[in-house]
């Protein structure tokens, strides 16, 4: 049997989950950071991901935030995924823009959660608010682990 610390497990399970997540690489994100119940990811705007305004398109902001809730949810050593999401668009991205977002718990109780995440650039505008609604499912990412206090 292992003993972590939460941090030591929500990095772990971060670790465990990004060595699959071929989606949200395969768009340029870069796990910035995590610990319990929080994550933060971030995204270059390339030419690619450019719509006919000129902006960003909103799937791929709507996939940041997704990606970043994605990771602050999984960091309890419980797999779990999206039950409901929503998004508002509050300003533009642009290309070349990095856009970071920060996932943090709102609640967390039997298998439900709630997550918000916000969208900025480089400059700190937020560009979209973000809440999640997560739902755990069977299984672990370290089977047996206890955590220390």
């Amino acid at each position: 049997m292992t003993t972590m610390t939460r941090d030591e497990l929500a990095k772990a399970c971060a670790e465990a989950m990004w060595r699959e997540d071929h989606a949200s690489a395969g768009q340029g994100m870069a796990l910035v950071s995590v610990a319990p119940g929080r994550s933060e990811i971030a995204m270059e705007v390339a030419d690619h991901m450019v719509n006919g305004h000129g902006s960003c398109h909103g799937g791929f902001i709507f996939a940041l935030a997704d990606s970043a809730f994605a990771f602050a949810c999984n960091t309890h050593n419980q797999r779990t995924v999206a039950q409901h999401c929503s998004i508002t668009y509050l300003a533009p991205g642009r290309k070349g823009d990095r856009l970071v977002a920060r996932g943090e718990e709102v609640s967390r109780q039997g298998r439900s959660g709630i997550y918000d995440i916000t969208v900025t650039n480089q400059d700190g505008v937020t560009i979209a608010l973000f809440r999640g609604h997560s739902r755990t499912v069977k299984g672990e990412f370290f089977p047996g682990v206890t955590i220390e206090g």
